[in-house]
């Protein structure tokens, strides 16, 4: 009869994606949680004196839209007009938008296969075509690779989930070799070793540098990320932005974020911390049999010669120390481990020990 639909027809038009699933986020307080890359260390002491001292009656008001006294204290950190300044809900608010704003070619966008595995969602997402290029055998970009036609080009550096560092010199190739369009740099792990590729946005004016406060600015629950480029790519940015949504950000992250801006000493104090436990563990996981990239972020992406990756993830989280894990090729073996304070992973340590020692 003409009219008539089976029930489930008005699923035919949904947009239908496969999400991006995040690192569990146990209830249980007591476990050691190793598995998203989180800081073991409190935000800067500004953000807690601010968060004492919050008028929460202002909760009443929308936030600044152009959230300036947070793009003013990011402008004065990284010496770049505010107009080349973008700030979202974390970086994962920032690249979503990039994705949205930048990437509407009919060729695909490129990117490694092992890399954030938001990347595929948000393309799929979106519609637009993509292509994953192979890391080599050791995990890093062959950079010939990325002199291609494509719709745009983006890769985190350091990388995740292999924390493997690219030189600059091997970022600002890529950026060169692609002036027709955009390429975005994901620096989420920046911030514990490497050289930014913000020294390059200057002469580049296709180049978006997008970095977060999740990480080395110990703000993960704020959700707080800003991208620096261009003025022409960042008015395209904000052009889209307030397309959605004007109130993005709320006050309080705008507030705390700036305070945390400005406690510069404390920002690299908790950096080079875990930069100290990073490379003091390293040595201690390779006497256990582990192999793993020369990592230059918080993590470390390691694999046992002898143990799969799924009966140590099981192990250890039998004995409450949460680490991530993919079962997916060429990583299935690997364990991405957080670092955590020294306490933290003196444990984890202990507990692999052991149980390798008995195994």
């Amino acid at each position: 009869m003409v009219g008539e639909k089976n029930v489930s027809d008005w699923e035919e038009n949904i947009r239908k994606v496969v999400p991006y699933v995040p690192g569990e986020q146990p209830k249980d307080k007591k476990v050691i949680k190793l598995n998203t890359n989180e800081c073991p260390y409190a935000p800067s002491p500004g953000v807690e004196e601010l968060l004492n001292k919050f008028h929460y009656e202002d909760l009443r008001l929308y936030p600044d839209p152009e959230a300036e006294s947070l793009v003013k204290a990011l402008s004065d950190y990284y010496h770049v007009s505010e107009d080349q300044i973008f700030v979202g809900v974390g970086s994962d608010d920032v690249l979503s938008m990039a994705f949205l704003t930048f990437f509407n070619s009919t060729l695909p966008i490129i990117f490694p296969d092992i890399t954030y595995s938001f990347y595929d969602v948000w393309a799929d997402l979106y519609h637009i075509p993509y292509h994953r290029i192979p890391l080599d055998d050791n995990f890093a970009m062959i950079k010939e690779d990325y002199f291609c036609d494509n719709g745009g080009v983006i890769f985190p550096n350091p990388n995740a989930p292999t924390g493997l560092l690219e030189d600059i010199t091997v970022v600002e190739e890529i950026i060169r070799k692609n002036p027709g369009v955009v390429v975005i740099v994901d620096e989420a792990y920046i911030d514990f070793g490497g050289k930014s590729a913000l020294s390059l946005v200057d002469r580049y004016e296709n180049l978006l540098v997008v970095q977060t406060f999740s990480k080395s600015r110990a703000m993960a629950g704020m959700r707080i990320g800003f991208a620096i480029g261009s003025k022409k790519l960042i008015h395209y940015l904000k052009d889209a932005k307030f397309s959605f949504n004007s109130y993005t950000m709320n006050r309080p992250s705008i507030e705390c974020g700036t305070a945390a801006v400005k406690d510069d000493a404390y920002f690299h104090d908790i950096c080079n911390r875990i930069i100290q436990t990073r490379e003091r563990v390293k040595p201690q996981l390779k006497k256990l049999g582990f192999i793993f990239p020369d990592s230059s972020s918080n993590f470390i992406f390691a694999k046992h010669e002898k143990v799969s990756g799924q009966e140590l993830f099981d192990m250890l989280k039998e004995h409450h120390i949460f680490v991530r894990h993919w079962n997916a090729p060429r990583i299935s073996d690997y364990l991405r481990i957080t670092i955590g304070t020294d306490d933290q992973m003196d444990e984890l340590i202990a507990v692999l020990r052991d149980y390798l020692a008995e195994r």
